[in-house]
């Protein structure tokens, strides 16, 4: 791949164009508001001058709903040899793009499973899928040429390239990226009312939880309509589980042994089921989950802290697998948890109360 043209320069339209063009790929970009591809193209991700001829691969990253009319707009005005999409549905654009009647071998729609809280091209960074699953949904007449293309991008890109079926894709993303959102912005939308002396008390279990309800509504609304089906059939399993827990918490304030002991039975089957569903989560790198020993160390909250501990944890010779920092409430202090290999963890810990941290259990 020697040219391409990034149409939509948002965070994952940019993010992509800065990455090739680190690896040497001449990026054009265009956009419908034509001040953000100008940013874009002034942060390094390109031109916003329009190519001279066709170029080898057009990758649209516009959303869900305007996909389908900008690829045929470009697929008829000839503009590259390849066509891909990046948005975060795949069965409805192709549907679109089939009841319009267009020749679909040179397209193939990818979804990278990366992104951030923040959007458009300020956000961006040619690191951005790096390591991360890239899903490509190839059919039996996509042409090699253009998977190949679409292989390229992904490498260009450092990501991991995963083939799926367009709707199969759909409904995983709907298990593991749009229903979390939806819940996760219910359970922050708890706290928007709620009093300050509890909102105080927030932790890093509730930061957790609520830190991808900071995204951009308008982007979700675009999302959501575009995959609500499966959607509304995870929410309704999960509204299901929360009347079975609802009832259970009832039955614990019953003065009614035999109700309290199914009230109990009830509340430990929804979190053993969570258990069982965490533990299937990937680990680092996307392989499978380890235990890793968590070494707590109180910090102040003090330029070059972070980098004094890492530095003491390499010159101990342990690999850092892990970190969280939870802050201090009302101090400028906090907790830093380090998640090292269990036989790591003792040694760890010696270094660095000889270097003077204070350590936590």
């Amino acid at each position: 791949m020697r040219t391409a043209l990034v149409i939509g320069t948002g965070l994952i339209g940019t993010s992509a164009a800065l990455a090739l063009v680190q690896r040497g790929v001449t990026v054009h970009l265009a956009d419908h508001d034509p001040q953000q591809a100008r940013t874009a193209a002034a942060l390094g991700a390109g031109t916003d001058e329009a190519p001279e001829g066709p170029v080898d691969l057009v990758i649209v990253a516009a959303p869900p709903a305007h996909v389908a009319g900008v690829l045929a707009d470009a697929m008829r005005r000839g503009v590259a040899r390849g066509y891909l999409d990046v948005a975060s549905v795949k069965g409805g654009p192709r549907r679109e793009l089939e009841a319009l009647g267009l020749d679909l071998t040179g397209y193939l729609g990818t979804h990278p499973m990366s992104g951030r809280e923040k959007s458009g091209p300020l956000a961006a960074t040619g690191d951005l899928f790096e390591g991360r699953p890239w899903v490509l949904t190839p059919t039996r007449d996509t042409d090699t040429e253009v998977l190949n293309l679409a292989l390229e991008l992904v490498s260009h890109c450092r990501a991991v390239p995963v083939v799926m079926d367009a709707d199969a894709h759909d409904r995983a993303v709907a298990l593991v990226s749009h229903m979390p959102h939806l819940v996760s912005s219910m359970v922050a939308a708890r706290l928007e009312h709620a009093e300050e002396a509890a909102v105080r008390l927030c932790g890093q279990g509730i930061r957790d939880v609520t830190r991808i309800a900071a995204s951009d509504p308008r982007m979700w609304i675009d999302i959501l309509s575009a995959n609500p089906g499966p959607v509304a059939d995870l929410l309704s399993d999960v509204a299901a589980d929360l009347d079975e827990t609802v009832r259970a918490l009832r039955a614990l304030q019953s003065s009614d042994e035999d109700k309290r002991r199914d009230g109990t039975a009830g509340v430990e089957d929804v979190l053993r089921r969570g258990n069982a569903g965490q533990v299937r989560v990937p680990g680092k790198h996307g392989s499978a989950p380890r235990v890793y020993e968590t070494v707590v160390v109180l910090i102040d909250d003090q330029p070059g802290q972070l980098a004094r501990i890492f530095a003491d944890a390499g010159r101990a010779g342990v690999n850092i697998e892990d970190v969280r920092i939870e802050h201090a409430t009302g101090q400028q202090a906090g907790l830093v948890q380090l998640m090292v290999e269990p036989k790591a963890a003792a040694p760890l810990k010696e270094a660095l109360r000889e270097r003077g941290w204070a350590l936590r259990q």
